[in-house]
Parts: C-alpha cells; sequence; structure tokens
C-alpha cells in the first residue's frame, strides 16, 4: 500500500519514531557523572544502564515484529510508548545504580516498539524504488540525535539536574504518541494470519535467519555497527574521564563526530547511483578494518591524544555510516512477506550484539583509550569474516532490490 499524499509528513513522522531509542541513548550521556555522584558510585558503573538498555532494544525489537504484523503498526506504538513513559519517570526515583539499569531496561523494551515500526511503515507507504532515499533520510533524523541530544542533555543536567532529562523522554514520547493517533495514515493492516504462538514465531524467524543472504549482511553489519555502540557507551568514561572534558565540551565532541556517521550516510544516497550496495559495503567494511588495526597499533603504543582520538574515531565511525544502510538494504532486500519479522530479527541482531559488546565498557578504566579501541577493532574484523565467508556461500547471487540500493534500516 503506497501513499502518494504527504509523503514528506510521513517521513518526518517515522523519522521521529526512529530518533525516539537513538535520543534516550545519547541525551543522558552528560550527565553520567552526576548521576554517578549522585547514586554514590563510578561512570563505568552507570554505563551499565547503556548496555541494558541495549538489551531491551534487542529483545523488543524481536517481540515486536510479528506484534506489528498481527495487530497492524499503531496499537503496538501507542502501547510500547506508554511503558517508555512510564520507565522514563520511574528512572527519576532510582536511589541505586541496579534500579537505573532495570528501569532501562524496560524503558527500552517499550521504546523499540517506534523503531521496529518505522522500518516496517517505510514498506507500508513508499514503492521498493523509494525505499533507499527514504530510508537515508531516516538515517539523517536519526543522525540529528547524537548531534543535538548531548549537548541539550549537558543544559539540562547542568541548568536543572539528571532526573529531568528523563522527564523530557517521556514527554517527547507523549508528543509522539499524539503525532502518530492524529496524523500518520493506518498503514498495513493487521493480519490475522500472522501468529504469536511460540512455534510458529519460531519458525518464521528460522526461515528468515535460513537465507544466507539475510544472515550474511545481518551478522556482517551487526558486528560492525556493535563497534558503534562501543563508543557510545564507551566515550564518557574517555573523554571526561580520560581526557577530563566537560560536559559541554564532550556534548560538542560527541557531535562533531556524529557528523562522520551521519555525513557518510548521506553521501551513500549519491554513491548507491554509481555504485552497487555490495561494493561500497564491501570497500567501507575493509577501511573500517584496515583503521581499526591502525587505532589498535597507535592505541598500544601510547601515542594517543585528544586531537588523534578524535581523528581516528571520525573515520572509524564514518565508514559505520556507509555500512549500516548498505547491510539492511542487502539483509531485507530479499524478502516480500513477513517485513515486520525481517525487520524486527535484523533489528535484534543489530541491537543484541552490540548490547553483548558494550557490556564490557562497565569494566574500563580510564588510565587509556585502548579498551574501547581494542573492541571496536575486534568487532569490526569478526565482520568482515561473516562477510568474506556468507559471499563466498552466496557465489555471487545476491539480490539488491528494484534499485542500486534496496531498502535500507536504522
Amino acid at each position: 500500500m503506497y501513499h502518494t499524499k504527504n509523503k514528506h509528513l510521513i517521513t518526518l513522522i517515522l523519522g521521529m519514531l526512529a530518533t525516539i531509542s537513538p535520543f534516550a541513548i545519547d541525551f543522558y550521556l552528560p550527565a553520567f557523572t552526576q548521576i554517578a555522584e549522585d547514586l554514590g558510585t563510578n561512570t563505568a558503573r552507570i554505563s551499565l544502564s547503556v548496555s541494558s538498555y541495549f538489551i531491551g532494544m534487542a529483545l523488543g525489537q524481536l517481540m515486536y515484529g510479528p506484534i506489528l504484523d498481527r495487530f497492524g503498526r499503531k496499537p503496538p506504538l501507542y502501547i510500547g510508548l506508554s511503558i517508555f513513559i512510564i520507565a522514563s519517570l520511574g528512572c527519576t526515583l532510582a536511589h541505586s545504580v541496579e534500579a537505573l539499569v532495570t528501569l532501562r531496561f524496560i524503558q527500552a523494551l517499550g521504546g523499540s516498539v517506534a523503531g521496529v515500526a518505522a522500518i516496517a511503515m517505510v514498506k507500508d507507504f513508499f514503492p521498493p524504488s523509494e525505499g533507499p532515499r527514504i530510508f537515508a533520510m531516516l538515517i539523517l533524523t536519526i543522525g540529528l540525535s547524537p548531534l543535538l541530544a548531548p549537548t541539550i542533555g549537558g543544559f539540562v543536567a547542568t541548568v536543572f539536574n539528571w532526573q529531568f532529562v528523563f522527564i523530557l523522554l517521556a514527554l517527547i514520547a507523549l508528543f509522539a504518541i499524539a503525532i502518530v493517533f492524529f496524523f500518520l495514515p493506518i498503514g498495513q493492516e493487521p493480519d490475522k494470519e500472522v501468529t504469536l504462538q511460540l512455534k510458529p514465531m519460531s519458525k518464521t524467524y528460522y526461515s528468515i535467519l535460513s537465507n544466507t543472504q539475510f544472515f550474511t549482511y545481518t551478522l556482517a553489519g551487526s558486528f560492525s555497527f556493535a563497534s558503534l555502540f562501543i563508543y557510545v557507551a564507551g566515550s564518557p568514561i574517555v573523554f571526561m574521564d580520560l581526557y577530563h572534558l566537560s560536559k559541554e565540551a564532550y556534548g560538542g565532541v560527541f557531535a562533531f563526530l556524529s557528523i562522520g556517521f551521519v555525513g557518510a550516510s548521506q553521501l551513500n544516497i549519491f554513491l548507491v547511483n554509481k555504485f552497487s550496495s555490495v561494493a561500497i559495503f564491501r570497500f567501507a567494511l575493509r577501511v573500517q578494518v584496515l583503521t581499526g588495526i591502525v587505532f589498535v597499533f597507535v592505541a598500544w603504543n601510547g601515542w594517543m591524544d585528544l586531537n588523534l582520538t578524535l581523528v581516528m574515531l571520525f573515520i572509524f565511525l564514518s565508514c559505520v555510516g556507509l555500512i549500516n544502510p548498505n547491510a539492511s538494504a542487502l539483509a531485507l532486500a530479499p524478502f516480500t512477506k513477513n517485513i515486520g519479522s525481517a525487520a524486527a530479527m535484523m533489528g535484534f541482531s543489530q541491537i543484541g550484539i552490540a548490547a553483548l559488546a558494550s557490556v564490557a565498557v562497565g569494566m574500563f578504566d580510564a588510565s587509556s583509550v585502548l579498551p574501547m579501541v581494542l573492541s571496536m577493532a575486534s568487532t569490526a574484523c569478526v565482520a568482515l569474516i561473516f562477510l568474506l565467508r556468507g559471499e563466498k556461500k552466496m557465489a555471487g547471487n545476491i539480490i539488491e532490490g528494484d534499485s542500486s540500493a534496496g531498502p535500507a534500516v536504522h
């Protein structure tokens, strides 16, 4: 079902939905030191609340796929965002690290419905030929999150307190519910043939994972994408504890590095007109791996300073900006049915692998940038291994959709 009217409005709404969870990740990062002081712990322990959020996002993505296919798009959105609001308000009452970690998990479990729905609804509202452009626009709106969220969050935490950061997140989700209710078209009608029973759901997910192209580009893309989450979880430790930046300066650094990721994703719009998604993916992943190896070598020898760290991270994250949309496009290209479930499985893999990788950040110390760099480089190398093995099995039989790049994703 393709809507020819109000395309710009629909794109903006989908972008807003896709941004809710990323915004919730980045918004409170500058307040880590303040939260740690209030809860009587350190920033490394507070970073576990980022990891628990990633885990909640991963499980939520897997859960909401069949639900969005079965009940349509809007009802699950209302319920999930309501859970997000309640958990956000609960975070303001947290008096321990354990409580904050738990509430962030619940917050993510509810809020992740927005991202899955946004991905699925691109298929609802736009023809395949417009998929790459629409998803690139979604990535642009998502990219505004790390550009704006830490800066705004740092300002809010300084002027008010860290609890008010979570109050604003609740208000944002409430606004999203209102916009969806009044302005978003229905999209795909509920499909009563989709079952929520565990065994049939498992068969659906198994059939999706059995697709070699989906498995290859989902896993390769997920491990590459995990490096971004490691950076997000580790950056407060590196920049505020190691390099002693203020909350405001950290927000500026975070915004600067986000330009690489966002800019590369927008450059992809032009590149797909000249090169295939496969070619772009292969090239960007190899550059990411090479950058990671050089990064580790320099950090291992103790040659890192703030400026060199920024340059290396900018290059590395720019590669992720090219890899992510093309990996997702190639993973989803073979499917014409169970799109919600396929998008959910892809999201589960992306966020789940990132969550597991980022858990190690809680064990980082502030004496060196090496632990973060080594973790990021390792996930990129694993991604390249999956790509090489998978493409060998496919032997060139790769579906790219109806245009030079298939549908992309967050």
